[in-house]
């Protein structure tokens, strides 16, 4: 099987063209496991499958590192729209792909022939608590208080197509996020788990955050949680609608259109190497 390693702001993943790989659906959580590895596979937060689609130009059947499908990632989807181009399957620099039934609008920012920045229209936030999904008794969960492990909590929970409980903290840097991450994500009050976000804000136009990835881990950047957390500063009056939010693996400029109520994300998208296996 050939596949390609790509990253986004450094959160990792295994593409395989499902046009020339042909993989049983049964055995992908498995194969998911075993190539995500860092010790005994490639190494990666997951795999993403590029496939052909009727609904959009192509197709992003993504997993977590556990083998778990997840509904979406942003620098994941930066990543296929530079591998598409890239690899001369499309020669468009504005493609759909649809995840998980969600069809997202890429822009491709072209340099020496190769796409080297990629401007995603992630769509509307989602914030109804039960979609999510957060068990509330509010409609929505905006600065709302919750206990995990015995200490007290913010947090504001947003679906980018997939759920998000983002939390401000003093300090992010000392954060022992392995000890937190987990009890945040199986928390009761998570129907499907959740990704967390636990973020610094810096000033009015730019955020700090790490993040806990639902199946995965800490990684060092994720798309559709620095969408959250952008959406999620602006409800709570603490950025501007155009916020840069600073990963471990870089940064990655967020907007939200409030009068269109769309969320705008821009950033790198590289190739590592290539192999087969």
């Amino acid at each position: 099987m050939k596949f390609t390693k790509m990253h986004g702001c450094g959160n990792d993943y295994v593409y395989v063209d499902r046009s020339r790989e042909q993989i049983p659906q049964e055995e992908k959580p498995e194969l998911v496991r075993r190539l995500s590895d860092r010790h005994f596979g490639i190494g990666g937060d997951g795999v993403i499958f590029i496939n052909p689609s009727d609904e959009a130009d192509f197709e992003m059947e993504m997993y977590n590192a556990d083998g778990t499908r997840a509904e979406m990632c942003g620098n994941g989807i930066r990543c296929v729209g530079k591998f598409v181009y890239d690899k001369g399957l499309t020669d468009k620099t504005d493609i759909t792909v649809i995840s998980a039934g969600s069809v997202k609008y890429l822009t491709l920012i072209v340099k020496d022939g190769k796409a080297e920045q990629v401007k995603v229209n992630m769509g509307a936030p989602e914030l109804k608590a039960a979609l999510v999904p957060v068990i509330s008794e509010n409609e929505r969960a905006i600065d709302e208080p919750i206990c995990v492990q015995g200490k007290d909590y913010k947090m504001t929970c947003v679906s980018m197509g997939n759920p998000h409980a983002v939390v401000y903290l003093d300090d992010v840097d000392s954060l022992d996020i392995e000890e937190i991450g987990p009890y945040f994500e199986n928390h009761e009050r998570f129907p499907r788990r959740t990704n967390t976000e636990f973020v610094k804000v810096i000033d009015r136009n730019t955020v700090q955050m790490r993040v806990w990835e639902r199946g995965t881990g800490e990684t060092l950047a994720c798309g559709t949680g620095a969408c959250a957390v952008a959406v999620s500063c602006v409800l709570n009056g603490l950025t501007e609608e155009t916020v840069t939010v600073r990963l471990l693996g870089g940064d990655l400029v967020i907007t939200w259109n409030r009068e269109e109520n769309v969320v705008y994300m821009t950033g790198p998208a590289a190739t590592v190497f290539e192999g087969e296996i």
